[in-house]
């Protein structure tokens, strides 16, 4: 009973830390590997997997209840227009584009990707590296008075497929953050921060739900009643943290850049290169 107790509290970490990272460009994923060396759960491996997974529901279902209107494509008013919301439509469209690159790499070498890159050296390299990348587009775009696309709408297929090519890396390395890459991705094609910041919370949807359902389909339902407590804790929790973060960044970036999180990943990981090896 002590052990569920402590796996609970160790859930609603991860939860918060999901829930922080996940929206912020400073990567879920390399912040839950380095959390895992510091407090393991008393979990299968397996469960373990799924888990790191399938947490990301939650931070997801936060998007759904703050964005619904903007992307619910259905229109059950007959006085206001068809069935469908075309404009929103489209969007979806864009949104689906931007998602093939990732998706056909995920579902091909998604067991190849964990075994060889899903290590601190990778995570800590990726975080620098976009760190740095944030710092100079960001010092490149304070001369533009005004960016190319300011609304989804603007848009065009060729700018959603871009930014799907910057999601592929984020999902082929670990520590390069799929909402960093995507974000980072769209200011390079002169997308303003807030209409970046919405499609990147926009792709999470339909990423995040693949990867469950492909974890799912790989490793099942056969776990512990404990476990699957453990995951309803960390889901509610991350939703919970999510719903927070998605406002804050949205307030934060009407005054300010992404330079900050830029500095913040250069620092860790400059952190954890030297904790993990010259310190472990």
């Amino acid at each position: 009973m002590l052990d569920l107790f402590v796996d609970l509290l160790k859930a609603i970490v991860y939860g918060i830390t999901e829930g922080v990272t996940e929206w912020l460009p400073i990567s879920s994923t390399g912040h839950m590997i380095l959390l895992d060396e510091f407090m393991k759960m008393n979990v299968s491996e397996d469960f373990w997997n799924f888990f790191l997974v399938v947490i990301q529901l939650g931070a997801i279902m936060a998007v759904v209840l703050i964005y619904f209107k903007k992307i619910w494509p259905f229109n059950f008013d007959k006085c206001k227009g068809g069935l469908l919301k075309m404009d929103i439509v489209s969007l979806w469209i864009k949104i689906l584009i931007a998602c093939i690159p990732a998706a056909i790499v995920g579902i091909l070498f998604d067991d190849i990707l964990e075994e060889y890159l899903y290590n601190a050296l990778v995570v800590a390299v990726m975080l620098i590296v976009f760190g740095i990348g944030f710092i100079v587009i960001e010092n490149r775009n304070a001369h533009i008075k005004k960016a190319r696309v300011n609304k989804l709408s603007e848009l065009t297929i060729k700018d959603s497929f871009i930014i799907g090519i910057f999601q592929l890396i984020a999902a082929v390395f670990p520590g390069t953050s799929r909402s960093g890459a995507t974000i980072l991705g769209a200011l390079s094609i002169g997308v303003s921060r807030k209409t970046a910041a919405e499609f990147t919370f926009f792709l999470a949807i339909p990423v995040m739900f693949g990867a469950s359902l492909l974890k799912l389909i790989k490793i099942g339902f056969a776990f512990t009643l404990n476990e699957y407590l453990i995951l309803a804790v960390g889901m509610i929790t991350a939703f919970v943290v999510s719903v927070i973060v998605i406002r804050f960044l949205m307030a934060y970036i009407k005054k300010h850049d992404f330079k900050i999180f830029g500095y913040y990943r250069i620092v860790v990981g400059l952190i954890v290169l030297a904790y993990f090896f010259l310190l472990k």
